[in-house]
Formats: structure tokens, sequence, C-alpha cells
């Protein structure tokens, strides 16, 4: 039995895990025995997380350079993973975040958004779901965002590809878990990850930020790894169809 913090013989599918709150998490899931697949598109993230493991721990990390919006070959990859053995834990955690004012959006550019953020999560949900099923177990972790409660301009798309994956978080959790698979979001708050860059005057932004949590420090990963690891573990199993705030405070459901 696979309790909270031990991961051992776990297989892991983790989209956009060599960047920002990503790669902590992966070196998090790593540690605690699992065998991670890591799906990112940026060559130098990838290089850094690679920089960051063991060689102990880098016979359980598969890094696939991959852009998630090239649906045939995500599909592709995935096949291969599952093929071998199913996937026990699904971390949908890959987004763009491209920010100007509403009507600066061409239909276009927000559909490449919802590919990356939406399309591909669909995709591998429906592509690990019969290995969990034929298992009787699994774990889906949508990571969706503060900014659904409101508060951020320009990042319409952004805001709702990560809407979309909370109902599907809901959705999903009335369907699989009769087959014994949970499903739950987690909606990181104010992290200084790359994202933050999109704001203009970086100091202003985080004396926002503190000011509106009731923790006055800035998350770490190590807090976001934390909410993966028990949601992920059997501690877990009778949790399922919620989305989940780590952010210090700063909303309170």
């Amino acid at each position: 039995m696979t309790m909270f913090g031990d991961m051992t013989g776990r297989r892991v599918l983790y989209t956009g895990a060599a960047g920002g709150l990503g790669r902590g998490t992966t070196l998090a899931l790593l540690r605690a025995g699992a065998e991670v697949f890591s799906i990112d598109r940026d060559h130098g993230k990838n290089a850094e997380l690679r920089a960051e493991t063991s060689d102990f721990l880098g016979v359980r990390l598969h890094l696939i350079e991959q852009d998630l919006a090239d649906t045939d070959a995500l599909r592709g990859t995935l096949r291969q993973i599952v093929a071998e053995a199913p996937i026990d834990i699904l971390i949908n955690n890959a987004a763009v975040y491209p920010s100007k004012p509403f009507e600066d959006y061409s239909l276009e550019e927000q559909r490449q958004v919802q590919a990356v953020n939406v399309d591909a999560a669909l995709i591998c949900t429906a592509e690990v779901l019969p290995g969990m099923r034929a298992q009787s177990w699994g774990r889906i972790l949508n990571i969706t965002s503060i900014t659904l409660t409101g508060g951020w301009e320009n990042l319409s798309p952004y805001i709702q590809s990560k809407g979309a994956l909370l109902g599907l978080t809901r959705a999903w959790a009335r369907e699989f878990g009769k087959y014994g698979i949970t499903v739950n979001a987690i909606a990181p708050g104010a992290f200084p990850t790359d994202a933050e860059r999109i704001h203009p005057e970086p100091e202003r932004y985080r004396q926002f930020v503190l000011d509106h949590q009731s923790v006055k420090r800035r998350g770490t990963p190590d807090d976001i790894a934390a909410s993966i690891l028990f949601l992920a573990s059997d501690g877990a199993s009778f949790i399922t169809g919620q989305n989940i705030a780590v952010d210090g405070g700063w909303n309170m459901n």
C-alpha cells in the first residue's frame, strides 16, 4: 500500500514538468520513489531538470521534449508509454499564458491556448484511462489557477482554459470514481515563477501578493509538491472532485 510520501513503484505522467512549479514537484516525486515521464517542450528547462537529478534519480526520469499542441505526436508518445505498463498518476499541468486585452486576441490565438491547456489534458486522460480502469486504481490531478477567482486582467484565454479543467475535474470525478480513480484539481496561488514576468512592476506585484495572502511569505514548489504527493497517495482515496487552493490563504472556501 502506497501511503502519503511513498510513491515507490508508481508511474507518473506529468505535462509541463520541467518549468515553474513543475521542476520542484518532479524532484519531489522522484525522491518519493516514483518513475516520472515528463513532457515539456522547453529545451533549456529540460536541461536544467536533468542537471538537478542525480544518476540514481535519473534512471526513473524520462524527459520527453515535445509540443503538446501536436496532438498526433502526443498520442503516439503516450501509446508507447502505456504499452509498457499503465500510468498510475496523471498530472495535467502544462499551460501557456499570453497576456493582452481580450479584444486583441484572435480566435486562432485563443484556440492555441486551449490546445495546450485543455486539449492536451483531454488526450492524456483518454490514453491513460484504460490502464487505470484495468487496475482499478488511478489518480488524475489537474492544475487550475487562482485566477479563476477574479482579479486578473488580460488573461481571458488562460482563465477560460483553467475553468474548463475545473469543470472536467468534476465531470471525470463523477464518471471515473466507480473504477477506483480519483480526480482532483490544485489551484496554486501567486507563486514566483516565470509566469510573473508578464507583470511590469515585479516588486509592486510581490507586495500585492503578500497583502492578499494570510500567510506572509511567497509560496514555493515544495508547497505544491506536498499537495500533489498527498492527493496522489492511497491516503487521499476518499477525496475526489475537489479544487484544493494552495495559495497562503488568499481565497477561503
